[in-house]
């Protein structure tokens, strides 16, 4: 099992930022694939950044060159570096991770940005 806390969502005007860690649990994190979900209100979750064992990164074009996925395998932490964030970046943000037969999600954090 893998447990995953996430922290750091909260109410931003746009332009702004914040950084979303996720704490996850167990001594095999640093071969994990993590990743950064968000889900809007109606619509579906969608992936936002991932990040490999070999610190190899992906972002969906939405985000790209505003977000910043990053590990730190010493405090089995992921984070997720936001800026110049904008109205429609408002969602609930998920952590996940996955091992070949389940897939690990976080409770999620709100993040809300004010025009």
């Amino acid at each position: 099992q893998v447990q995953l806390v996430e922290s750091g969502g909260g109410l931003v005007q746009a332009g702004g930022s914040l950084r979303l860690s996720c704490a996850a649990s167990g001594s095999i994190f640093s071969i994990l694939t993590m990743g950064w979900y968000r889900q809007a209100p109606g619509k579906q979750r969608e992936l936002v950044a991932a990040i490999t064992s070999g610190d190899s990164t992906n972002y969906a074009d939405p985000v790209k060159g505003r977000f910043t996925i990053s590990r730190d395998n010493a405090k089995n932490t992921v984070y997720l570096q936001m800026n110049s964030l904008k109205p429609e970046d408002t969602a609930v943000y998920y952590c996940n991770t996955f091992k070949p037969t389940h897939v690990f999600w976080g409770q999620g954090t709100q993040v809300t940005v004010s025009s």
